[in-house]
């Protein structure tokens, strides 16, 4: 039997690969660390071009908005503060609280943001596996569903530890470790250690029994140096809010800053995660309307998935055109995650800055899905399919930063290696009344396994060069400018394939550019008043899977034949992206316009087919993107402690040629891209006075197209959200002890949530999948200090 705890074993090792190189870090550094007279803080290192120290340039109050807007930056930045996540329930996703920014949109099935399936985010057109994203410079990778070499926000960090969120809407910082980022970049920063001793504790309770508990304890300074710690742990679980089955996680993080002389640090973060969450049913228009937004999988009745797969519907299902698909039994992810980083930030000079950081990263886990199109051997007319995805990744950034006169110039590398491997499995389900599957996320008795149609392994090596200068050429204008040259070399074998099915090609791509050139310059031509424009080059590595499990478009899905004939002349995606824009920022009111362009070529675009239990993909290079949009935020503070946000975002990217498939010329020229709107609306109001705050936001996103001819579309809404938080102070021993009470879906909007989850067509074929948004959830927390 596979259970979560010999999961855990399994990937232990990935949880230990930092211990040695940590131990032997401090041990060597503290020597120099009890130097440091009286108490020693940690001074960050030069930042790099472009980037703000958002600590220093926040005007007064913006502790109470949405977000900063990136004062001083050579190109469009928009920051979450920390105090904008405790807005949210405890344990939501950092980036659905981004989905309040201009030119983002975030989409989930559930209202925390933490079920993995489901989780969606846009900006300005590009997916989540066209954006970069980093947690303390730790490369997090592609965020698709079962992506191949990074791992899910949600399970890198628990969200009560999250100090801070960057978003570049444009283009990333040449320095940003990603392969993928196309479009923007996200930087999710943790907290530091307390110099203080203490903890904080934490209890929600809410719809769907959602229960989560959260607790961490800080160490305080340990010593003179000023070394400290702190321990946290998160436990969540919730039923779904339709159909059987439910969300679980733990998690546990930890953090380690060692104070070194003359301002330099050594800091570690550690996390640990094991999460089980069952599917929502994936939905199309004629399920929608024909059985209404509440259709669910059959989990626990086992017997009515045995009917089903029989042939033997329930009237409202056998109405539909597809009863087959409408509902399975259950489908499951489970995965055990270990993730490690060793940051040293070290002042060689008062002008030379060194800061490297060392990774590991591994995965380990399976995915279930009851299918009813493979019957198991006993005569059972279903079968449960197990496909167990593993990645093992570790690497290293390191960077030095000198300025010399109006110059800081910076220079540095990033490598990582890392394997993914995956395989498909068949287990035999029992006859009915023979006993049920039970709980998919429970583990499944190995010798239950009658098939194993095919088995996947990949590796890559990654190595990105950086060089770039800030110039600040007068005390108003700053010119940044620069370039990164990128080497991504993956390949496969298959040492399982069944002949009977669609073949993975087998081989080695490369994906490279020399020189991918960003300029940008920001300049504050009046008091309280900038210009900024950003020009950047972009690549894209080729995404790795060979099966098509991660929904995305990549080389290895070819026949070998077709692999092999292209293989020399494939070219991976690139852009270019430009923008310019303006900011004005005072203690009364802060503006940001901005204006954008995208030229986006040799986009690939994978396509379905089928049912999506087994969809047939083809990947196609649909030829060029061009995007132009424009966006504007303001928030206005009239009063002490009020604060009003507004956002508009227009977009509008679509297709520069026709697209043949299959034999069919299909009409894509001049048409929207499908799942981003062309038009959002985002607003809130805050307002704290004495001990108690509340706020109330809401999101307008225009209609969404569901395929490339445009020929079906999803329509828009409107979602309403509020919350409210009072702080009681000292009660105690507790330090302080606060209660909050929040409501997702004001107004109980039925809507849209998640579109083309399983891939995009080109045509209203009756296979357009989505998912539902969650209905109004009502969540209370009671948090304290001591």
């Amino acid at each position: 039997m596979m259970t979560r705890q010999r999961l855990a074993r399994s990937t232990i090792l990935g949880g230990m690969i930092m211990i040695p190189t940590l131990t032997s870090a401090i041990a060597a550094k503290s020597v120099r660390a009890a130097e440091v007279s009286g108490e020693a803080r940690t001074t960050p290192a030069a930042a790099p071009a472009g980037h703000v120290n958002k600590a220093a340039k926040t005007v007064d109050g913006a502790h109470e908005d949405i977000a900063v807007f990136g004062r001083g930056s050579t190109r469009q930045m928009t920051s979450i503060t920390r105090s904008m996540m405790q807005q949210s329930v405890p344990g939501t996703s950092p980036l659905k609280v981004l989905n309040q920014l201009p030119g983002v949109m975030y989409q989930s099935a559930d209202p925390f943001g933490g079920y993995e399936y489901s989780s969606q985010i846009f900006m300005r057109g590009f997916g989540q596996s066209q954006l970069g994203f980093t947690l303390d410079d730790i490369p997090l990778g592609d965020q698709q569903f079962n992506n191949y070499n990074g791992l899910g926000v949600t399970r890198s960090i628990i969200s009560d530890n999250i100090g801070g969120v960057d978003v570049s809407q444009g283009a990333g910082a040449i320095d940003v470790a990603s392969t993928s980022n196309l479009g923007g970049a996200i930087q999710i920063h943790s907290i530091d250690p307390s110099h203080t001793r203490g903890g904080t504790v934490s209890q929600t309770f809410g719809s769907n029994a959602a229960k989560r508990t959260f607790v961490r304890l800080e160490s305080g300074d340990l010593n003179a140096a000023g070394t400290r710690f702190y321990v946290s742990y998160a436990r969540t679980d919730m039923n779904l809010w339709k159909g059987g089955g439910y969300n679980y996680s733990d998690q546990v993080n930890a953090k380690l800053i060692q104070p070194l002389a003359n301002g330099s640090s050594l800091k570690a973060f550690f996390d640990w995660s094991s999460t089980q969450q069952f599917d929502y049913q994936d939905m199309t228009m004629g399920y929608l309307h024909s059985i209404g937004p509440k259709l669910s999988n059959y989990y626990p009745n086992y017997a009515a998935a045995y009917n089903a797969a029989r042939g033997i519907f329930s009237p409202s299902i056998a109405a539909t055109y597809d009863p087959a698909d409408a509902s399975y039994y259950a489908g499951t992810a489970n995965r055990v995650d270990y993730l490690g980083g060793l940051t040293l930030d070290e002042n060689l000079t008062d002008r030379l800055n060194w800061k490297t950081t060392l990774y590991g990263h591994a995965d380990n886990g399976y995915s279930t899905w009851t299918s009813p199109y493979m019957p198991s051997p006993n005569g059972a007319p279903l079968s449960q399919r197990l496909q167990t995805p593993q990645i093992a990744r570790g690497g290293f950034e390191t960077a030095f930063t000198y300025k010399i006169a109006r110059h800081t110039l910076n220079a540095g590398v990033w490598y990582e290696y890392g394997t993914f491997n995956e395989g498909r499995y068949f287990s035999q389900a029992p006859l009915l009344g023979q006993g049920t599957l039970g709980n998919p996320t429970s583990g499944f008795p190995s010798s239950q396994i009658f098939a194993h149609p095919w088995q996947e392994s990949f590796s890559s090596n990654t190595f990105v060069f950086h060089l770039q200068d800030t110039y600040r050429v007068t005390d108003t204008l700053t010119v940044n400018a620069g370039f990164k040259s990128m080497i991504l070399n993956a390949g496969n074998n298959v040492p399982t394939q069944d002949p009977s099915l669609p073949q993975a090609a087998q081989g080695r791509l490369e994906a490279s550019n020399a020189f991918l050139p960003q300029v940008s310059a920001n300049w504050r031509f009046l008091p309280h008043n900038e210009l900024f424009f950003d020009v950047s080059h972009n690549m894209r590595g080729f995404p790795e899977d060979g099966y098509q499990t991660n929904m995305v478009a990549t080389p290895w899905a070819a026949q070998q034949n077709v692999f092999q004939s292209t293989k020399n002349a494939l070219k991976p995606e690139t852009d270019w992206v430009y923008e310019g824009g303006y900011r004005y920022t005072t203690p009364l009111v802060s503006a940001l316009a901005s204006l954008y362009r995208i030229n986006f070529s040799n986009r690939l675009q994978m396509t379905y087919g089928g049912q999506n239990i087994s969809p047939t993909p083809v990947v196609q290079n649909v030829g060029s993107v061009t995007a132009n949009g424009a966006e504007a935020s303001i928030t206005v503070r009239p009063l002490k402690g009020l604060s009003i946000y507004n956002s508009f975002s227009y977009n509008h990217s679509s297709y520069d040629q026709n697209v043949a498939s299959g034999g069919v010329l299909y009409q894509t020229q001049g048409k929207q891209i499908p799942n981003y709107p062309q038009f959002m609306y985002k607003g809130s109001i805050s307002y704290h006075i004495g001990k108690l705050s509340a706020h109330v936001d809401g999101t307008y996103l225009s209609s969404r197209q569901l395929t490339y001819t445009n020929d079906l579309h999803v329509p828009g809404y409107f979602l309403a959200n509020f919350g409210t938080r009072y702080d009681f102070g000292s009660v105690g021993p507790l330090k302080g002890l606060s209660a909050s009470f929040n409501i997702y879906n004001l107004a109980n909007k039925t809507y849209i949530a998640t579109t083309n989850e399983a891939g995009n067509n080109f045509i209203n074929n009756g296979f357009n999948y989505f998912l539902m948004g969650a209905p109004r959830q009502f969540f209370g927390t009671i948090s304290a200090n001591f």
